[in-house]
């Protein structure tokens, strides 16, 4: 199996995917209503050490270890998440929120289309249609669609934790390719 190595192997990365994960995690199981009494306002907190101060922080190393796209996508998302966590209290209207979101949403699909590593751009597309999906939540009052959003979230939350993992345990991060020889059809 390949393992690779090449993205997502140094500290600082696994430390920003691991912020970025249990960010996500927290803040998408508060939109689910999964766990009862817990809101996405209680990841406000989170949000704002882990998600907001300790990704930037990741971004900034990453920048310094000359890693231009892993600073740039911790960096933004640091900043992104500090945001919302201060905004959060805030008396905001549902449109001005689904506007941050759309916005969120497309740093997130920016994120997504500068390739990169598989699990990366996993975690920032599931990002990016959970901010799409909570957007539209917030612009059209929908609370289904705020579930959704907060599963898209968790799912995004969920790729993100196990590439950290992957790279601490040394787990596959890419599918094996088996090549087509001959007397190989498509049906195998």
């Amino acid at each position: 199996m390949d393992n690779d190595v090449s993205a997502g192997n140094t500290t600082t990365t696994v430390v920003g995917r691991l912020a970025l994960g249990i960010t996500l995690l927290a803040f998408g199981l508060g939109y689910t209503d999964l766990i009862d009494g817990v809101s996405a306002s209680d990841a406000v907190s989170l949000a704002h050490y882990v998600g907001g101060v300790a990704l930037f922080v990741a971004g900034l190393l990453a920048f310094r270890d000359r890693d231009s796209a892993t600073g740039t996508a911790f960096s933004a998302l640091g900043a992104l998440w500090f945001t919302w966590a201060v905004s959060a209290g805030s008396q905001m209207s549902d449109n001005a929120a689904g506007l941050f979101l759309l916005l969120f949403a497309l740093v997130a699909l920016s994120l997504t289309l500068a390739g990169g590593e598989m699990l990366a751009r996993g975690t920032h597309g599931l990002l990016c249609l959970a901010m799409l999906v909570l957007a539209v939540a917030r612009f059209a009052d929908s609370s289904s669609l705020t579930k959704v959003g907060g599963w898209c979230a968790v799912a995004a939350g969920a790729v993100a934790w196990y590439a950290a993992t992957a790279a601490l345990a040394h787990w596959p991060t890419v599918l094996p390719r088996r090549a087509a020889g001959r007397g190989v059809t498509a049906t195998g």
